[in-house]
């Protein structure tokens, strides 16, 4: 920092690097005609072709931004500071900065290792990893027992009913043709099903000409 004194009053300066700058602004909100007219659009360019002959533009229409690409920090920064706010068609113009994003490398690299082994099956498990096994299902067999002996409307308790829960029955369901015992898959292969019930199309009203006015 450097310190001069003029007439009695310090006036401060403060050196600016401004190669960590990004060299591009984003206009925002811009009018609607700048996409359209090219006479407007002619204007528009002008206003920063003066700071940077090779100046570069992208239109986006979507979202009413262009983005204007310098080829050099110090040229977007003194473009913004000179046109930001600044009237332009009528509209006041809002000039940021564009945020470069660092990415790292170009590639896609794998994940860690200690990540690897939540893929199923792992690629690269680490020491010791085994393949965690199924649980063996739970069956009732006094309860699949309970249930076969049961016929058409009969019904079996599954849990009786206490003062704050209520009981849990099952109940079989009544055999549609009255016949107890239902037929094998083989036997219903053979029989003919019933034919299925036929849609009923609704009629059409009679058609009758409008009556003109």
């Amino acid at each position: 920092m450097q310190q001069a004194e003029n007439g009695g009053e310090e006036e401060a300066t403060v050196d600016v690097q401004f190669t960590d700058l990004p060299n591009a602004l984003i206009a925002c909100k811009v009018p609607e005609d700048l996409f359209n007219e090219g006479s407007l659009k002619t204007s528009f360019e002008a206003l920063f072709r003066s700071f940077d002959p090779e100046v570069q533009f992208q239109y986006f229409r979507s979202f009413r931004r262009v983005r204007i690409s310098f080829s050099d920090a110090l040229a977007a920064a003194e473009a913004r500071l000179r046109l930001h706010k600044t009237d332009f068609n009528g509209k006041e113009m809002r000039l940021y900065f564009a945020q470069s994003v660092h990415i790292g490398s170009p590639r896609l690299e794998p994940p860690k290792p200690e990540k690897q082994f939540l893929i199923s099956p792992p690629a690269s498990p680490p020491v010791g990893w085994e393949q965690s096994q199924d649980a063996t299902p739970v069956i009732n067999y006094d309860l699949l027992c309970a249930i076969s002996k049961l016929g058409p409307g009969d019904k079996y308790e599954l849990h009786t009913a206490t003062p704050t829960t209520p009981s849990v029955v099952v109940h079989v369901c009544e055999d549609e043709h009255g016949d107890s015992s239902a037929p094998d898959d083989s036997d219903q292969d053979d029989k003919p099903r019933p034919p299925r019930p036929k849609i009923i199309q609704t009629r059409r009203p009679d058609y009758s000409p409008g009556v003109k006015q």
